[in-house]
């Protein structure tokens, strides 16, 4: 079984008290069968930190982005081109807007937000999403900057039924978190009964946001697992044909070698 973990933060783990090393993340994930991972950047300076740390590696694959509440390093869009541009680089983002802690930043969060989908167009690669209270605005800015061109996913989507239905008719892909598993989280679940398999991505969003039954712990890779055995559940399929869907949707939305993917 192959599974992937399409959204992680392996340069904010702990490596003083929970893992030994990169190498340590990879192997606890590779015994659950997480076999590849998106490491996902949130400043530019910050993704540069990141390929050095982490290195080439096989089942390790990078984005190139400025997150919207990371807005206060400033950036130049030819240096996001330059970097986005970098082998091993397979996404632009994180990118997108976040109304619920910054709205005094919308204008500068809005205008980063349509210069990651122009280059995403331009390098014809994806663009990974987060959004928090400015659904309207997200959706719009999609449309407008036409993200059909290059595609994109809405990683951790905590999002009604009739985003996801918008999202899906953009041709986006959805990525489900922990989350999905929370007690409380009733609405997403019925989201993500909505989203076709062919469409859904699992993450876990490391070190966040860590699934049932490790609440309270600092997530890591390895507890994609746990997301990928509830969305099965979830979705009344197995768990061998969950991962191989999404896996298969991992690779149909991001140009990474299907090699890597086996």
């Amino acid at each position: 079984m192959f599974l992937v973990d399409s959204h992680c933060h392996l340069d904010g783990l702990d490596y003083e008290t929970e893992h030994q090393s990169v190498d340590d993340v990879l192997a606890k994930a590779a015994a659950r069968d997480i076999k590849f991972m998106l490491a996902v950047a949130t400043t530019l300076s910050g993704y540069q930190a990141m390929r050095q740390f982490i290195g080439d590696r096989k089942n390790v694959a990078f984005s190139c982005g400025v997150h919207p509440l990371d807005q206060g390093e400033a950036f130049d869009i030819e240096d996001l081109r330059r970097l986005a541009a970098e082998p091993g680089v397979i996404a632009l983002g994180e990118t997108g807007l976040d109304y619920y802690y910054e709205p005094e930043n919308k204008a500068r969060q809005q205008t980063a937000f349509r210069q990651h989908i122009q280059v995403g167009r331009e390098l014809k690669k994806p663009i990974i999403v987060h959004t928090r209270d400015a659904r309207e605005d997200t959706l719009a800015i999609l449309r407008e900057e036409r993200v059909t061109e290059c595609g994109g996913v809405l990683h951790c989507f905590t999002e009604d039924k009739q985003t996801a239905e918008k999202l899906l008719d953009l041709g986006f892909y959805i990525s489900f978190s922990g989350i999905v598993t929370f007690r409380n989280a009733q609405a997403l679940r019925e989201a993500a009964r909505y989203v076709p398999l062919d469409r859904l991505l699992i993450e876990t969003d490391s070190p966040w946001l860590a699934p049932v039954p490790h609440r309270g712990k600092a997530n890591q890779p390895a507890w994609a697992r746990d997301v990928a055995e509830y969305m099965a559940t979830l979705k009344g399929v197995s768990l061998e044909e969950l991962a191989r869907v999404t896996t298969q949707n991992f690779g149909d939305l991001f140009p990474v070698e299907p090699e890597r993917l086996q």
